[in-house]
């Protein structure tokens, strides 16, 4: 008895010793976030919260149909985890753009996730021909003033191109009566918007019988919002250095014709495909402004990139 009891004994202590060294192993590093990694491979329903809403307005939850809907943006966007991650590090870098260009119009603070649900935070190009952060048409780009043309192309331009995002949410607000709609008519335009809502003898996003795009188009705004406002909620880890943050610059005027970007740039002690990372308004490798219109040409602070 003594000896099986003394085996017991020798096991136990083995398997401390075992563990122990795992744990010492798997010691807290700052490279796995300052806290042992749980690989946990299990697939969670997500607890829908009660009180969502878009720009302040509430979603009927209550209707079976919106909660199904719902429920289904939260499921695609927790589980589509890559592509959370990068949104998270892209929205430290651009949202400190964008936030305040909506505050100044009046707009709210909701639509930078519709940024993010139209092109990924990146200067995407759509097979309809919208570029650019906000995904602008080339029509309504001009039609807000903005330069369009071989040689620049302010959809590229982040700050104007909200700016423009800003102008066009607010006639849509004034049309249609709600930010939900105003939303949805930048999916779908004002128009289109506006003819559903008067066939379907409706007065509201959430009881109109749309596509497949814009009928999920608010869903998957507030879906982004949700998940990068609570990403604990949601499973997401990243440390604060994780995330992009934008590269200091200052701006240089130019109002004369510059023959060649490769050599401006190493006047400013970058490359040429810094300059264009900073500047991807310039779409070509010179700029032929016959107007001598005053341009602002983005340069990184010394250091950011040695």
């Amino acid at each position: 008895m003594k000896i099986v009891q003394k085996i017991l004994a020798f096991i136990g202590l083995l398997s401390l010793c075992l563990l122990f060294t795992y744990a010492l192993q798997d010691a807290p590093t700052d490279e796995n976030f300052e806290k042992k990694i749980i690989n946990d491979y299990n697939v969670y329903a997500i607890q829908i919260p009660e009180d969502l809403n878009f720009a302040g307005e509430q979603m009927p939850l209550q209707n079976p149909d919106i909660l199904e809907r719902m429920d289904r943006e939260l499921l695609v966007n927790t589980y589509w985890q890559s592509n959370g991650l990068l949104m998270f590090k892209r929205a430290k870098k651009y949202f400190s753009i964008i936030e305040p260009i909506l505050a100044k119009y009046g707009v709210p603070d909701d639509f930078k996730y519709l940024a993010v649900i139209e092109s990924g935070l990146t200067n995407a190009v759509s097979p309809a021909g919208a570029r650019g952060v906000w995904q602008i048409l080339k029509v309504t780009g001009k039609e807000n003033g903005l330069e369009i043309n071989n040689n620049v192309d302010e959809r590229y331009h982040l700050e104007k191109a909200t700016e423009v995002a800003c102008k066009y949410l607010l006639r849509a607000k004034h049309q249609l009566g709600t930010w939900t709609l105003a939303a949805a008519a930048y999916n779908a335009g004002n128009a289109g918007v506006s003819r559903r809502l008067r066939e379907q003898n409706a007065t509201t996003y959430y009881d109109l019988l749309l596509g497949e795009e814009t009928g999920r188009y608010v869903f998957r705004i507030v879906a982004l919002k949700e998940i990068l406002s609570h990403p604990d909620r949601y499973g997401f880890n990243f440390r604060a250095k994780d995330l992009y943050t934008n590269v200091p610059t200052y701006k240089v005027e130019v109002d004369t014709v510059v023959t060649d970007f490769v050599a401006f740039a190493e006047r400013f002690g970058v490359n040429y495909k810094i300059l264009k990372l900073h500047n991807p308004w310039l779409r070509e490798p010179h700029l032929n402004n016959k107007s001598r219109k005053v341009y602002e040409i983005e340069i990184p602070k010394k250091g950011h990139y040695n």
